[in-house]
């Protein structure tokens, strides 16, 4: 940078009671080329992090997706269900379009019903079949991680179909807000530790009750209970943001919720399925398709910012 350059740079134009006049603020060499090695030695350091991710996107070597979590993520209902067929699990669930879109191998150990502990500690057992905790099958040299969990600690869409279908389902009492956003925390911390080379995606559920839903028409619920799980969604998406600070350097949200708001139920093109049509209140063909384009796009452009910063 040119001298003259420098000294504009450091102008500032004070008023005060005479007028406004500039005013050359002190400028020190020594300060600046301090400043200028840390901002190289940062750039350096993110761009040797994110060199592999550039390098497999880019090249041969295939990139390496995994995908943790439960039914948003697994897709119950959109065909195909492949095997296990207990984990009902799409072959065209987000993260499978993802590993298509962007030609990577797919590790998918999603499992509808899934809660956090599942993911993590505890088995899962359903449908006669018994899955261990879901990090234990994580590549430990993945390079991409999704996570889409928590819905089941705190009764979302259980309890709302339950409710809606006037039955009594026995459940565990479901997490506080503090409590998901710390547990998750823990999920995300667990899986770091397990593959420290991958950036992980904790990818919010797509929205199930918009602006638009209509108590009775697009849902079996009154506008009481409609309000009272728009709260629940609230928190779990707070909890999605909580769990992700201080854990940037690897790990961000995708805001699929509020971008969905609009393609909820009762919408001209819902991404989830109602009482009547699709999966229950449960992502549709089209809702994964939104997912997976958002996360392309958020992936390529996390991976190059993050590089550049």
């Amino acid at each position: 940078m040119a001298t003259e350059d420098i000294q504009a740079a450091q102008l500032t134009h004070r008023r005060n009671p005479g007028g406004s006049k500039s005013c050359l603020r002190p400028f020190s060499v020594d300060s600046a080329k301090a400043t200028l090695q840390l901002q190289v030695t940062h750039f350096s350091a993110l761009l040797l992090r994110y060199s592999s991710i550039f390098w497999t996107m880019e090249s041969s070597k295939k990139l390496k997706i995994a995908s943790l979590g439960s039914s948003f993520a697994a897709g119950p209902e959109i065909p195909p269900q492949i095997e296990p067929k207990a984990a009902m699990r799409s072959g065209q669930n987000y993260p499978h379009l993802l590993a298509q879109h962007l030609n990577a191998d797919l590790t998918d150990l999603s499992v509808s019903g899934a809660t956090l502990l599942n993911i993590t500690v505890d088995p899962q057992s359903t449908a006669h079949t018994t899955f261990p905790p879901q990090i234990s099958n994580l590549p430990k040299d993945a390079d991409i991680i999704t996570v889409t969990a928590g819905g089941n600690d705190i009764n979302y869409i259980g309890g709302m179909i339950a409710d809606a279908s006037h039955a009594e389902v026995q459940s565990s009492a479901p997490l506080s807000p503090r409590e998901l956003a710390e547990r998750l925390g823990g999920v995300l911390d667990k899986i770091h530790k397990r593959a420290p080379g991958a950036r992980v995606f904790l990818v919010e559920y797509l929205a199930v009750l918009g602006p638009g839903t209509q108590a009775g028409r697009d849902i079996p619920l009154t506008q009481e209970r409609i309000q009272h799980y728009r709260g629940v969604a609230s928190d779990l998406q707070h909890a999605y943001s909580v769990a992700v600070k201080g854990r940037t350097d690897w790990c961000e949200t995708v805001p699929i919720h509020q971008l969905s708001q609009e393609h909820a139920l009762g919408s001209k093109e819902p991404w989830v399925g109602s009482f009547t049509s699709g999966p229950l209140l449960h992502p549709n063909l089209n809702g994964m398709k939104a997912v997976a384009d958002v996360l392309v796009r958020t992936i390529r452009r996390s991976t190059l910012s993050k590089a550049l910063l």
